[in-house]
Protein backbone atom coordinates (compact mmCIF):
# COMPACT_ATOMS: atom_id res chain seq x y z
CA UNK A 1 0.00 0.00 0.00
CA UNK A 2 0.94 3.44 -0.56
CA UNK A 3 -0.45 6.39 1.40
CA UNK A 4 0.43 10.46 -0.02
CA UNK A 5 0.30 13.18 2.46
CA UNK A 6 0.72 16.47 2.56
CA UNK A 7 1.34 17.83 6.19
CA UNK A 8 2.29 21.47 7.91
CA UNK A 9 1.78 21.01 11.51
CA UNK A 10 1.49 16.84 11.73
CA UNK A 11 -2.23 16.29 11.76
CA UNK A 12 -2.53 14.30 8.23
CA UNK A 13 1.30 12.75 8.77
CA UNK A 14 -0.03 11.48 11.97
CA UNK A 15 -3.16 9.98 10.36
CA UNK A 16 -1.29 8.41 7.53
CA UNK A 17 0.88 6.71 10.08
CA UNK A 18 -1.82 4.56 11.42
CA UNK A 19 -1.26 2.78 8.17
CA UNK A 20 0.65 -0.10 7.02
CA UNK A 21 2.00 1.39 3.98
CA UNK A 22 4.84 3.21 2.00
CA UNK A 23 4.00 6.89 3.10
CA UNK A 24 5.20 9.17 0.33
CA UNK A 25 4.82 12.82 0.94
CA UNK A 26 3.38 15.20 -1.83
CA UNK A 27 5.77 17.98 -1.80
CA UNK A 28 8.55 15.77 -1.77
CA UNK A 29 7.38 13.57 -4.68
CA UNK A 30 6.90 16.75 -6.50
CA UNK A 31 10.24 18.32 -5.83
CA UNK A 32 11.84 14.63 -6.76
CA UNK A 33 9.32 14.71 -9.98
CA UNK A 34 8.02 10.98 -9.25
CA UNK A 35 4.48 11.11 -10.80
CA UNK A 36 3.59 7.53 -11.70
CA UNK A 37 2.95 5.10 -9.26
CA UNK A 38 1.00 1.42 -8.73
CA UNK A 39 0.24 -0.20 -5.93
CA UNK A 40 -2.75 -2.80 -4.68
CA UNK A 41 -3.82 -0.19 -2.81
CA UNK A 42 -2.98 3.97 -2.98
CA UNK A 43 -4.64 6.20 -0.53
CA UNK A 44 -4.76 10.57 0.37
CA UNK A 45 -4.81 11.77 3.43
CA UNK A 46 -5.13 15.23 2.92
CA UNK A 47 -5.79 19.00 5.29
CA UNK A 48 -9.41 20.77 3.96
CA UNK A 49 -8.37 24.34 2.91
CA UNK A 50 -11.07 26.85 2.09
CA UNK A 51 -13.52 23.35 2.30
CA UNK A 52 -11.72 21.69 -0.56
CA UNK A 53 -7.94 20.27 -2.21
CA UNK A 54 -5.01 22.41 -1.22
CA UNK A 55 -3.22 23.60 -4.20
CA UNK A 56 -0.28 21.94 -3.41
CA UNK A 57 -2.27 18.64 -3.90
CA UNK A 58 -3.85 19.50 -7.07
CA UNK A 59 -0.62 20.20 -8.98
CA UNK A 60 0.62 17.27 -8.01
CA UNK A 61 -2.66 15.28 -9.06
CA UNK A 62 -2.57 17.12 -12.53
CA UNK A 63 0.68 15.39 -13.03
CA UNK A 64 0.70 11.94 -11.33
CA UNK A 65 -0.80 8.65 -12.75
CA UNK A 66 -1.73 6.16 -10.23
CA UNK A 67 -2.75 2.81 -11.13
CA UNK A 68 -4.21 0.47 -8.23
CA UNK A 69 -7.15 -1.81 -7.13
CA UNK A 70 -8.45 0.31 -4.35
CA UNK A 71 -8.20 4.07 -3.97
CA UNK A 72 -9.07 5.92 -0.99
CA UNK A 73 -8.74 9.80 0.50
CA UNK A 74 -9.31 10.84 3.87
CA UNK A 75 -9.37 14.60 4.41
CA UNK A 76 -8.82 16.19 7.88
CA UNK A 77 -10.86 19.20 8.87
CA UNK A 78 -11.29 21.26 12.11
CA UNK A 79 -14.66 23.40 11.62
CA UNK A 80 -16.34 22.64 8.35
CA UNK A 81 -15.59 19.87 6.05
CA UNK A 82 -17.74 21.27 2.95
CA UNK A 83 -17.51 18.74 0.23
CA UNK A 84 -13.69 18.46 -0.41
CA UNK A 85 -13.82 14.80 -0.47
CA UNK A 86 -16.51 15.23 -3.53
CA UNK A 87 -14.27 17.52 -5.34
CA UNK A 88 -11.04 15.26 -4.83
CA UNK A 89 -13.06 12.01 -6.25
CA UNK A 90 -14.56 13.92 -8.61
CA UNK A 91 -11.22 15.52 -10.03
CA UNK A 92 -10.04 12.30 -9.85
CA UNK A 93 -12.12 10.56 -11.96
CA UNK A 94 -11.63 13.28 -14.55
CA UNK A 95 -8.35 11.93 -14.69
CA UNK A 96 -9.33 7.85 -14.99
CA UNK A 97 -8.91 7.14 -11.42
CA UNK A 98 -12.25 5.85 -9.71
CA UNK A 99 -12.16 6.66 -5.56
CA UNK A 100 -13.52 4.05 -3.77
CA UNK A 101 -13.42 5.42 0.01
CA UNK A 102 -13.48 9.51 0.65
CA UNK A 103 -13.96 10.43 4.28
CA UNK A 104 -13.71 13.28 6.47
CA UNK A 105 -12.04 13.55 9.83
CA UNK A 106 -12.36 15.98 12.57
CA UNK A 107 -9.27 17.17 14.11
CA UNK A 108 -7.57 20.76 15.61
CA UNK A 109 -7.39 23.71 13.62
CA UNK A 110 -4.25 25.48 13.34
CA UNK A 111 -6.04 28.40 10.81
CA UNK A 112 -4.86 31.04 13.09
CA UNK A 113 -7.19 33.90 11.54
CA UNK A 114 -10.18 32.00 12.69
CA UNK A 115 -9.23 29.91 15.92
CA UNK A 116 -7.48 29.94 19.26
CA UNK A 117 -5.33 27.14 19.78
CA UNK A 118 -5.92 26.68 23.36
CA UNK A 119 -9.55 26.33 22.64
CA UNK A 120 -8.54 23.70 19.82
CA UNK A 121 -6.70 21.83 21.92
CA UNK A 122 -9.52 21.91 25.04
CA UNK A 123 -11.48 20.25 22.94
CA UNK A 124 -9.50 17.43 21.36
CA UNK A 125 -11.66 14.96 23.20
CA UNK A 126 -14.87 16.21 22.08
CA UNK A 127 -13.66 15.36 18.32
CA UNK A 128 -13.24 11.80 19.04
CA UNK A 129 -10.48 11.69 16.81
CA UNK A 130 -9.26 8.56 17.62
CA UNK A 131 -12.49 6.59 17.63
CA UNK A 132 -13.50 7.67 14.47
CA UNK A 133 -9.58 7.05 12.24
CA UNK A 134 -10.06 3.65 14.06
CA UNK A 135 -12.83 3.16 11.71
CA UNK A 136 -11.70 4.77 8.83
CA UNK A 137 -8.78 2.55 8.84
CA UNK A 138 -11.02 -0.51 9.41
CA UNK A 139 -13.20 0.45 6.67
CA UNK A 140 -9.68 0.51 4.94
CA UNK A 141 -8.27 -2.33 5.66
CA UNK A 142 -11.54 -4.06 4.68
CA UNK A 143 -11.55 -2.61 1.38
CA UNK A 144 -15.28 -1.22 2.08
CA UNK A 145 -16.55 1.01 -0.48
CA UNK A 146 -17.74 4.38 0.50
CA UNK A 147 -18.22 8.07 -0.46
CA UNK A 148 -19.39 10.60 2.66
CA UNK A 149 -22.58 12.17 1.02
CA UNK A 150 -22.51 16.20 0.93
CA UNK A 151 -25.54 18.68 1.14
CA UNK A 152 -26.41 21.07 -1.87
CA UNK A 153 -25.39 23.87 0.66
CA UNK A 154 -21.86 22.15 1.06
CA UNK A 155 -21.65 22.02 -2.29
CA UNK A 156 -22.03 25.45 -3.35
CA UNK A 157 -19.84 27.02 -0.28
CA UNK A 158 -17.45 24.78 -1.56
CA UNK A 159 -17.28 26.42 -5.22
CA UNK A 160 -16.95 29.87 -3.06
CA UNK A 161 -14.58 29.20 -0.75
CA UNK A 162 -12.46 27.72 -3.09
CA UNK A 163 -13.24 30.65 -5.84
CA UNK A 164 -12.10 32.86 -2.49
CA UNK A 165 -8.77 30.58 -2.00
CA UNK A 166 -7.73 31.01 -5.97
CA UNK A 167 -7.80 34.98 -5.30
CA UNK A 168 -5.31 34.14 -2.38
CA UNK A 169 -2.92 32.58 -4.91
CA UNK A 170 1.25 33.94 -3.73
CA UNK A 171 -0.41 36.53 -1.42
CA UNK A 172 -0.96 35.10 1.72
CA UNK A 173 2.59 35.55 3.27
CA UNK A 174 1.95 39.51 3.42
CA UNK A 175 -0.10 38.92 6.11
CA UNK A 176 3.01 37.57 8.43
CA UNK A 177 5.83 39.62 10.39
CA UNK A 178 8.52 38.70 11.80
CA UNK A 179 9.72 40.22 15.09
CA UNK A 180 13.17 40.11 16.70
CA UNK A 181 12.81 37.05 18.81
CA UNK A 182 13.90 35.43 15.73
CA UNK A 183 16.71 33.59 15.75
CA UNK A 184 17.76 33.07 12.28
CA UNK A 185 17.47 28.88 12.54
CA UNK A 186 15.82 28.23 9.28
CA UNK A 187 13.15 26.17 10.85
CA UNK A 188 10.26 28.12 8.67
CA UNK A 189 12.91 27.39 5.89
CA UNK A 190 12.78 23.92 6.70
CA UNK A 191 9.20 23.34 7.23
CA UNK A 192 8.21 25.02 4.20
CA UNK A 193 6.79 23.03 1.46
CA UNK A 194 6.58 25.10 -1.32
CA UNK A 195 10.22 26.17 -0.85
CA UNK A 196 8.68 30.34 -0.32
CA UNK A 197 11.12 31.32 2.55
CA UNK A 198 14.77 32.09 2.34
CA UNK A 199 16.21 33.12 5.96
CA UNK A 200 18.92 35.44 5.58
CA UNK A 201 19.16 37.34 9.04
CA UNK A 202 15.16 36.83 9.42
CA UNK A 203 12.87 34.94 6.84
CA UNK A 204 12.56 36.51 3.54
CA UNK A 205 9.09 35.33 1.87
CA UNK A 206 9.35 35.08 -1.45
CA UNK A 207 5.07 35.26 -2.28
CA UNK A 208 4.40 31.72 -3.50
CA UNK A 209 3.17 30.82 -0.38
CA UNK A 210 0.12 28.57 -0.04
CA UNK A 211 -1.02 29.51 3.02
CA UNK A 212 -0.26 26.23 5.53
CA UNK A 213 0.96 28.36 8.52
CA UNK A 214 3.68 25.79 9.29
CA UNK A 215 6.61 28.64 9.39
CA UNK A 216 4.29 30.41 12.10
CA UNK A 217 3.07 27.12 14.00
CA UNK A 218 6.54 25.42 14.43
CA UNK A 219 8.77 28.78 14.87
CA UNK A 220 10.07 27.73 18.42
CA UNK A 221 10.64 31.54 19.47
CA UNK A 222 7.14 32.21 18.10
CA UNK A 223 8.42 35.29 16.13
CA UNK A 224 6.30 34.92 13.02
CA UNK A 225 3.05 36.06 13.48
CA UNK A 226 -0.29 37.27 11.57
CA UNK A 227 -1.00 40.65 11.13
CA UNK A 228 -4.64 38.81 12.46
CA UNK A 229 -5.04 36.37 14.83
CA UNK A 230 -7.16 34.53 17.37
CA UNK A 231 -5.04 33.96 19.92
CA UNK A 232 -1.16 33.14 20.34
CA UNK A 233 -0.79 29.96 21.14
CA UNK A 234 0.83 27.57 18.35
CA UNK A 235 -0.22 24.40 17.28
CA UNK A 236 2.01 20.75 16.26
CA UNK A 237 0.38 17.35 16.04
CA UNK A 238 1.63 15.67 19.71
CA UNK A 239 2.38 12.23 17.32
CA UNK A 240 4.43 13.73 15.03
CA UNK A 241 8.17 15.39 15.48
CA UNK A 242 9.08 18.40 14.21
CA UNK A 243 12.22 16.57 11.91
CA UNK A 244 9.48 14.35 10.71
CA UNK A 245 8.09 17.34 9.91
CA UNK A 246 10.75 18.92 8.34
CA UNK A 247 11.87 15.43 6.09
CA UNK A 248 8.93 15.15 4.68
CA UNK A 249 8.15 18.93 3.14
CA UNK A 250 11.80 19.98 2.39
Amino acid sequence: MKVFYFTSTGNCLSVAKEFDAELLSIPKMIKEKRFEFEDKKIGFVIPTYFMGMPRIVKDFLEKATFKSEYTFVIMTYGNASGAGVNQFAKYMASKGTTIDYAEDLLMVDNYLPMFDMDEQKRKISSKKIDSNLKRIVNDISESKKYIAKKKFSEKSITVLAQAFYKTQKGTYDEKFTVSDLCTGCKICEKVCPVNNIRVEKKPVYLHHCDGCLGCINLCPEGAIKLTKEKGTSRFKNENVELKEIIVSNN
